[in-house]
């Protein structure tokens, strides 16, 4: 190759390379973006930090229901809290309440009275 067609072709390298990065940047953070489990510099899945795995909310929902005497409306508005908060507090009683804020402080807009049991 003559001196002028290599000058020619490291110009276009070096034109092509920056939208080349600018495509392969967005296309990884698009895909980091909408998979919750990311992989690390060492090949290995970790979820991300950013977002807690979600929960099996009717099967949640059906232990912190089950001592309660209207149990079909119980899980009805525990489902409801626990896919807006992605949180249910442990047990059956009103003392762990506060362990999920979102969950503790949800207000019927209707009665005005706390929406989740």
């Amino acid at each position: 190759m003559a001196a002028s067609q290599q000058l020619v072709t490291r110009r276009h390298l070096l034109l092509l390379l920056p939208p080349l990065l600018v495509l392969l940047l967005a296309s990884h953070h698009q895909a980091a973006a909408s998979d919750p489990l990311v992989t690390t510099m060492h090949g290995m899945r970790a979820r991300s930090l950013l977002q807690a795995p979600k929960l099996d909310c009717p099967k949640v929902c059906y232990g912190r229901c089950s001592n309660n005497w209207k149990n079909e409306m119980c899980n009805d508005k525990c489902t409801v809290c626990c896919k807006r908060c992605n949180c249910v507090p442990p047990g059956t009683g009103q003392d762990t309440r506060h362990i999920c804020p979102c969950y503790d402080t949800m207000i019927n807009p209707h009665n005005g009275k706390l929406k989740c049991p």
